[in-house]
């Protein structure tokens, strides 16, 4: 059996070094004391697996490690310097997730990374289309959860978003489409500071799939961010898709079949409307959105993709040190 790789990462989105650890490797997380972002470790994280190790920020510049891990902009202009050896930041071979598209300007932004040695890998094709990286090389993993089953109900006549903090971030994460849409359809708002806006709260992730599954369809508001993964995992439980056909929405939901998209608020409210009138038509386009999730976003697929990719990366560097 070929033995796990060393990969040191920082923890940026939870769920998603969650569901990346499916891939079997040892995922060393550097953490600190207080709020310094990026080194919180397990905290609100309980359901981690055991090959997500944390390790003291002071102690990761003695660590034999086989790849590096970038996941936001800060681990890789500030935090490589900081923690990690001169040997570490050149001899070990870098991987950079890029789980957004680009915010300055959505086709001419460089990529922090473009020109340097690391691999660029994005989480949908949509960023890798917007990002310039120029000749570094970049590659695409699409998202992978959990299959749970078909655990969607519906009974509740309502629709559920799923989003942080909407109050603060504004226009980007569709604040205002939110507002405007809550005025002719009984939503719920679940999320970190949901409160601010008459949510719910914030759902614990092993509970929102029961959570979840009650609601009628999950409506997501965002007008330019990647594709949430309480998207994809709405999708596995059985469960409708609403939102606006942009960014990679647009290919992961297929109106008619596994919901709706569009860029038209007024239609999207007219299709939200008719599934609550209709629970029939919503279990299909559920049943819909459930195999469009097993075929796209397994969570085996997702792992092996990730084991194939740092397997790839670290060969190379095991190569150079046998000779």
């Amino acid at each position: 059996m070929t033995p796990a790789l060393r990969v040191l990462t920082w923890h940026v989105h939870g769920s998603y070094l969650q569901y990346l650890a499916a891939c079997g490797h040892a995922f060393l997380v550097p953490v600190r004391p207080g709020d310094s972002p990026g080194y919180a470790g397990r905290a609100g994280n309980a359901d981690w697996p055991s090959n997500i190790v944390e390790v003291p920020a002071g102690e990761v510049a003695a660590l034999d490690l086989d790849v590096v891990l970038y996941q936001s902009q800060r681990n890789w202009t500030v935090d490589r310097f900081d923690i990690l050896s001169d040997r570490q930041r050149t001899a070990v071979p870098q991987v950079y997730v890029e789980h957004d598209p680009p915010r300055e300007h959505p086709t001419d932004t460089r990529h922090p990374a473009a020109g340097s040695e690391a691999l660029i890998v994005h989480v949908t094709p949509f960023n890798a289309l917007m990002w310039d990286a120029g000749p570094t090389p970049a590659t695409v993993v699409d998202h992978g959860v959990p299959d749970r089953g078909h655990r969607w109900t519906g009974e509740l006549g309502r629709g559920l978003v799923v989003v942080n903090d909407l109050a603060a971030r504004g226009r980007r994460l569709g604040l205002d489409v939110f507002e405007r849409v809550r005025a002719s359809v009984p939503l719920d708002l679940v999320g970190m500071g949901s409160e601010a806006l008459g949510g719910l709260g914030e759902v614990p992730l092993r509970e929102l799939p029961e959570f979840a599954a009650r609601y009628r369809f999950l409506f997501n508001p965002i007008r330019y961010t990647s594709l949430g993964l309480a998207v994809c995992e709405a999708m596995m439980l059985g469960m409708p898709i609403v939102g606006l056909a942009t960014t990679e929405m647009a290919t992961a939901v297929t109106n008619g079949v596994s919901g709706y998209v569009d860029t038209d608020v007024s239609r999207l409210v007219t299709a939200m409307q008719r599934l609550i009138d209709d629970h029939d038509e919503a279990a299909r386009l559920g049943a819909g959105a459930r195999r469009a999730a097993r075929e796209r976003f397994s969570l085996e697929r997702f792992a092996r993709d990730w084991d194939t990719l740092l397997r790839g990366v670290a060969a190379p560097a095991s190569r150079r040190g046998a000779a």
